[in-house]
């Protein structure tokens, strides 16, 4: 049995965890915070998760555990079978880590753990998201899913950006992405439904009312 490391409050330890149920792998779930710990290192070389332990070892990274897991598990595929159509799933993924994920994480301290507000990074952050926004709007499809007719890697990556990057950028800028994004809200709409999301969802739902409790 695989043990996933990390804590369901965080987005990419969720990605993960969607794609182990998806496939219907078995696994046990280690509650982990980052850590420097050697222990914890040895596992995870930056200290960070989701971090999964197979028979064979430790895997860190969220795009390399997607990876192995598809390569592991190709008969409930998660990419395409065509090469092409395969990498535009991947450059779909990338950039919206790089230019959605990333950009949004900045906002989390102010929004969520009450650091002070700045207005400079607000004003950084608008800048980058503006260019974010539009490179992902001339890649993503919505028909109905982020990459196509299919269910992809990719909308595990932009489900778990969107629903806590919006979170952050409606209440520290006043910018809502589904106003942004053509097809988002409707898109959510559909991976709302699907029940395995709805599990993962209720854990992280019950993780956050423990940490707020």
């Amino acid at each position: 049995m695989f043990k996933l490391y990390g804590f369901p409050v965080s987005n990419y330890y969720n990605m993960v965890k969607l794609t182990l149920l998806e496939k219907g792998f078995e696994f046990e779930e280690v509650i982990t915070r980052p850590s420097q710990e050697d222990d914890y290192l040895n596992k995870s070389p930056m200290g960070k998760i989701p971090c999964l332990e197979v028979k064979e070892g430790p895997i860190s990274e969220t795009n390399v555990i997607f990876d192995f897991l598809e390569d592991l598990s190709p008969d409930v595929p998660l990419y395409p079978a065509d090469p092409y159509e395969r990498a535009k799933v991947r450059e779909l993924s990338k950039s919206i880590e790089l230019y959605l994920e990333l950009v949004t994480r900045q906002l989390l301290g102010v929004v969520f753990f009450g650091a002070p507000a700045d207005e400079q990074l607000n004003a950084t952050v608008n800048t980058q998201l503006d260019k974010g926004v539009n490179a992902l709007n001339r890649i993503l499809i919505f028909s109905p899913f982020a990459a196509g007719e299919v269910m992809t890697y990719a909308d595990f990556m932009l489900y778990y950006t969107v629903t806590l990057g919006n979170m952050a950028t409606k209440k520290a800028l006043g910018r809502d992405l589904c106003d942004e994004m053509p097809g988002l809200a409707g898109w959510l709409a559909i991976m709302d439904k699907n029940p395995l999301v709805q599990k993962v969802n209720a854990d992280r739902d019950e993780a956050l009312k423990a940490m707020a409790g």
